[in-house]
C-alpha cells in the first residue's frame, strides 16, 4: 500500500463520513495536476519551485489595510522593511536599510538605505519611498492601519523626513524599546499609490481584483498570477538586491507556487502523494505521517511550541451598526457576555488535558496567557488559571442567576432567557471545528444552548473588523517575541481590539490600565523593567478573560528532502530564508 492510500485510510476512518465525499476528495486530486520544475539549470543552484498550500483565498493584497493572515501570507512573499528579525537569534538584521545611528536621548534615528534596490517594475527605491509609507499610509488618519497602533505611543506618532535620496530620519516622541525590531514594517512604493492616495481610494485599491504584476515590492519573489480558489504564484525577482555568502545573486529558485485547497485534510493528502513540498501537521496527523517518513523522502521538524494564540471570545461591544440603528450584539446577550464571572464559568469549562490529547495528539501546550511560552523572556506562568471543573463552573453560574428554572435542560438568566448563542470559527481548519465540538460538548452539559458553525476564514473576519456582527468565535493570533507589536490587539484603541474594537475611552478599567502599560511599557529601555509592566499586562487578561485560551500547538512541519539551505528555527518557521532555498540538483528536471 502507498503512502498516499494509507494517509487516506486513516483520514477515511477518523473524518470521512460518506463515499460522495471521498470521491469528492479525489476529484479535487485530479483537478491539481502534478507541477513540473523550470528547466533554468545554468548554474548549480539556480531553478526549480517550491509548493506551499494554503486553505484560503486572500482577502486583499493591500498590506496595510491588511489585518487577516491570508493577506499577510501574501504580502510578505512581496514587501520587506528597512530592518529584519534575525530567525536564529531574533536580534535585529539590516534589510532595506544598510545601517543606522542613533541619538545619545534614543528620540532620532538616521538611516542610510541601500543604493541598489529596485522595484519589481524597475524603478528604484528611494527615502521618499519610506517616508510615504509612514506619512502618508500609516499615519494617514483616513486609511485604517494596523500598523498606527503600534506606531502611536501616548497619542504621539514618529515623525519621518528626508534628507536625501538614501537617507531618512525618524523623530520619536518617546523612547521606544522595539523601535529597531518595530522597522520590519512593509515599505510600500510611492510611485504606485501616491496617486491613488491622493484621490482617497486607497482603501479600496489592490484588492484581489487587481492584477497581481501591479502589486510591486522589492522582495525576492514576484506576485504574477492569481487564480481564485485554485493558485498564487511568485516568479523569480531577477533585480534582487541581496547576495549569497558566496556572492552569488538571491533567489535562487525560480518560482513558489501556493496551491489554495478547501481543507486541511486535502492539504495533507496533496503533501502525501508529492504535490506540495511542505505541510505544517496537526497533532492527530503526527502517528499516521512520522512511520512514512523515510519512504516518502521527508522531514519532520520539531520547532517547539508555537508563538501564536487560540481562543474562543465573545463580542462584549454595546454599540449599533450606525446604517441600520441596529445593536451589534442582541442586549439579552450582551449583558451574558460582558458578566466576567460568566466567562469565568466557560473558561472553568475549556478541557485542555482532552483538547491536547485528542486534538494535538499530545503534541501541545495549555494556554493560560496572552504570552505564550514560545516567546520566552517575556511570557509570565504566574498567572490565574482555570482548571477544567463542570461542577466549578455550575457553581459560578448559579450564583450570577444562571440556573434551569423550568427544567428543560437549559439554564436561564434570571428574566428566564435561555442562555443560547452562535459560535463559529474558520470552516475547514479542522481543529479548530473540532476544538469547537468539544467547547461546545462541555458548555451544553452546563446547560447552555451552543449553535456551531464554521464560517469561510474571510467571511469571519469581515464580521470581527467589518460588520461586528457575531456573538462567539474561536480563533487565532499570530504572536512573536515582542509585546508591543500586539498593541493593536490589546489597547482600547486597536482595530484588532476583537471583543470591542476602537473604542473612544476604555471600556473598563481594566483596559484603561493595559492601555497604560502599552504606553509606559515601551518606553522602558530596560528590559527587566519591561518585564515587570507585561508580566502585569499578562495578570489582568487573566482575571478579566476578554478572550479564553486554549491550547498552543507543537510547530511540526513536514518537508520534503529535496531542497538545500534549509534550516528551520521555532521564530522563523521553514520559510525564514526562502531567498537561499534551492533545489538539490537530483530533484530538478
Amino acid at each position: 500500500m502507498t503512502p498516499k492510500s494509507q494517509i487516506f485510510n486513516k483520514l477515511y476512518k477518523f473524518r470521512i463520513s460518506s463515499w460522495s465525499l471521498i470521491l469528492g476528495i479525489f476529484t479535487l486530486l485530479a483537478f491539481f495536476p502534478q507541477l513540473s520544475y523550470s528547466q533554468n539549470t545554468s548554474s548549480g543552484k539556480y531553478g526549480g519551485q517550491l509548493v506551499r498550500s494554503t486553505t484560503s483565498d486572500p482577502k486583499s493584497f493591500n498590506d496595510i489595510m491588511a489585518k487577516e493572515t491570508s493577506t499577510t501570507e501574501v504580502t510578505n512573499m512581496i514587501f520587506e522593511g528597512l530592518t529584519t528579525v534575525n530567525a536564529y537569534t531574533t536580534k535585529v538584521d539590516p534589510q532595506l536599510a544598510e545601517s543606522w545611528e542613533v541619538s545619545e536621548d534614543g528620540l532620532e534615528w538616521i538611516f542610510r538605505l541601500r543604493q541598489d534596490v529596485l522595484w519589481h517594475d524597475g524603478v528604484p527605491f528611494t527615502a521618499d519611498d519610506v517616508a510615504f509609507t509612514f506619512n502618508e499610509l500609516i499615519f494617514n488618519d483616513d486609511i485604517p492601519s494596523s500598523a498606527r497602533d503600534i506606531y502611536t505611543i501616548d497619542g504621539k506618532q514618529f515623525k519621518v523626513e528626508v534628507l536625501d535620496r538614501f537617507t531618512v530620519k525618524f523623530i520619536l516622541p518617546v523612547k521606544f524599546a522595539p523601535f529597531l525590531m518595530s522597522m520590519n514594517q512593509s515599505i510600500l512604493p510611492k510611485h504606485k499609490l501616491e496617486k491613488i492616495v491622493k484621490e482617497g481610494k486607497f482603501n479600496f485599491s489592490w484588492g484581489i481584483d487587481t492584477d497581481p504584476r501591479e502589486i510591486v515590492g522589492t522582495g525576492p519573489f514576484q506576485f504574477v498570477e492569481y487564480s481564485p480558489s485554485k493558485r498564487l504564484v511568485f516568479d523569480r525577482n531577477p533585480n534582487y538586491w541581496k547576495k549569497s555568502a558566496d556572492g552569488e545573486a538571491l533567489p535562487f529558485l525560480d518560482r513558489v507556487l501556493f496551491i489554495i485547497v478547501p481543507s486541511l485534510d486535502i492539504q495533507l493528502l496533496k503533501f502525501m502523494e508529492g504535490s506540495v513540498d511542505a505541510y505544517g501537521l496537526r497533532g492527530t496527523d503526527y502517528p499516521y505521517i512520522k512511520p512514512e517518513e523515510k519512504k516518502g523522502n521527508f522531514t519532520i521538524y520539531d520547532l517547539g511550541p508555537a508563538t501564536g494564540s487560540n481562543f474562543i471570545t465573545f463580542n462584549l461591544n454595546p454599540g449599533k451598526n450606525p446604517k441600520t440603528e441596529e445593536p451589534f450584539v442582541d442586549p439579552i446577550k450582551l449583558k451574558w457576555f460582558q458578566n466576567v464571572k460568566f466567562r469565568q464559568a466557560v473558561a472553568h469549562a475549556i478541557d485542555k488535558d482532552k483538547i491536547v490529547e485528542i486534538v494535538k495528539n499530545r503534541l501541545g501546550y495549555h494556554q493560560n496567557s496572552p504570552i505564550g511560552p514560545g516567546a520566552g523572556f517575556f511570557h509570565n506562568p504566574d498567572v490565574p488559571k482555570y482548571e477544567y471543573d463542570l461542577d466549578k463552573a455550575k457553581e459560578i453560574l448559579a450564583s450570577e442567576g444562571f440556573k434551569d428554572r423550568d427544567d428543560d435542560g437549559f439554564i436561564e438568566d434570571q428574566d428566564g432567557n435561555v442562555i443560547e448563542f452562535n459560535l463559529n470559527t474558520n470552516a475547514g481548519n479542522t481543529e479548530r471545528e473540532d476544538i469547537a465540538g468539544i467547547i461546545r460538548g462541555d458548555l451544553e452539559r452546563l446547560g447552555m444552548k451552543v449553535n456551531f458553525m464554521g464560517l469561510e476564514f474571510n467571511t469571519l473576519v469581515s464580521k470581527l473588523n467589518g460588520t461586528l456582527e457575531w456573538e462567539a468565535i474561536i480563533l487565532g493570533l499570530t504572536g512573536g517575541v515582542e509585546p508591543h507589536f500586539g498593541k493593536n490587539v490589546w489597547h482600547s484603541t486597536g482595530t484588532l481590539h476583537l471583543w470591542h474594537p476602537q473604542q473612544a475611552e476604555p471600556m473598563s478599567d481594566w483596559e484603561r490600565r493595559i492601555d497604560e502599560i502599552f504606553t509606559e511599557g515601551v518606553q522602558q529601555l530596560d528590559e527587566g523593567v519591561r518585564k515587570i509592566y507585561y508580566d502585569e499586562f499578562q495578570v489582568i487578561v487573566s482575571e478579566n478573560l476578554p478572550v479564553i485560551y486554549t491550547v498552543l500547538s507543537a510547530k511540526n512541519t513536514a518537508v520534503r528532502n529535496k531542497f538545500g539551505n534549509l534550516n528551520p528555527t521555532n521564530y522563523g518557521g521553514v520559510y525564514h530564508n526562502l531567498e537561499e532555498l534551492y533545489v538539490l540538483p537530483e530533484y530538478r528536471h
